[in-house]
């Protein structure tokens, strides 16, 4: 089974960090950490960069101290994490070179230098955008709430309008012109995606909530929704995503494939898993991935 390609070029990232395998403009430079590379103990052993887990303090800003030396490293560009608090809703934050951490946002995007767009997670798919054109980079945190939205517009969609803003309208015409309007925008843009690891299809069981959240505006996500009885479904979170671009129009879709390599659960020594480890053992780390712009050569 093929594994997402390592990055070993970034000289203060540890080889089992992730680099997206896309065509981006060489102004834009993104990464995605695993466990390798920090010191916090079991079980969020080793690089847990989330300060909401109930981990030593000290332990993470150690380990947010190794992400912010990966995203200054020679081949890189000068860079800082800024780190969100995520709460699974759509609302999108631009970054700027002042802002802390900690607003309360689910996606970010960046025009200018000196911040990276930051996502964590541990079963939720990280997202990350850019144009052909290096103008803007964005990443989201997709998790299934944040994934199907309301009405229709998620955190994706979210995004994508801050691209390019579509015209107002109320969301259940969002929903049903989602497709044509998506594809105008982001056909005009060039926008591709990256998906990084997350839960994968054989290990997220959901309820019929989860089922009606998001084919109740599109008959068509029940592709990616198995039955298994009593009401429950394994669900394809990564393919959900992939569905909603293309219905955005964004055909330029990178990474995770829905394939055994790119799922959390089935990796403990290499991913978090707040599902697999935080019953069994107590509590889980984060991960994250991580999007930003180097000056125009």
């Amino acid at each position: 089974m093929p594994r997402p390609d390592p990055v070993p070029e970034y000289a203060a990232a540890p080889a089992d960090w992730l680099r997206p395998d896309w065509p981006a403009p060489a102004r834009v430079h993104a990464l995605c950490t695993t466990r390798a590379g920090g010191v916090s103990a079991p079980p969020y052993d080793a690089l847990n960069l989330g300060d909401h887990v109930h981990d030593d303090p000290q332990a993470v800003a150690a380990n947010r101290a190794v992400l912010a030396r990966a995203l200054a490293a020679p081949g890189t560009a000068l860079a800082r994490p800024v780190f969100l608090r995520q709460v699974h809703g759509c609302d999108v934050v631009p970054l700027q070179s002042d802002m802390p951490d900690g607003t309360a946002a689910d996606a970010c995007t960046a025009t200018a230098p000196g911040v990276a767009c930051t996502i964590m997670v541990a079963d939720c798919l990280p997202v990350l955008f850019t144009d052909r054109q290096g103008t803007r980079v964005a990443a989201a945190h997709a998790g299934w709430r944040g994934l199907a939205g309301t009405g229709g517009r998620g955190v994706l969609e979210a995004v994508l309008e801050s691209f390019e803003p579509l015209a107002p309208m109320d969301q259940a015409q969002h929903a049903i012109n989602n497709e044509a309007v998506g594809a105008a925008h982001a056909g005009t843009l060039g926008l591709m995606a990256w998906l990084g690891p997350c839960i994968g299809p054989n290990a997220f069981e959901v309820g019929p909530e989860v089922h009606a959240a998001f084919c109740g505006h599109d008959p068509a996500a029940d592709a990616f929704f198995a039955p298994q009885g009593a009401g429950k479904f394994l669900a394809d979170l990564a393919g959900l995503a992939r569905h909603r671009l293309r219905a955005l129009g964004v055909t330029a879709v990178y990474g995770n494939d829905s394939s055994a390599a790119w799922c959390t659960v089935g990796q403990p020594s290499r991913f978090f898993s707040h599902r697999r480890d935080t019953a069994a053992l107590g509590g889980s780390g984060r991960f994250a991935a991580c999007i930003w712009l180097g000056d125009r050569g």
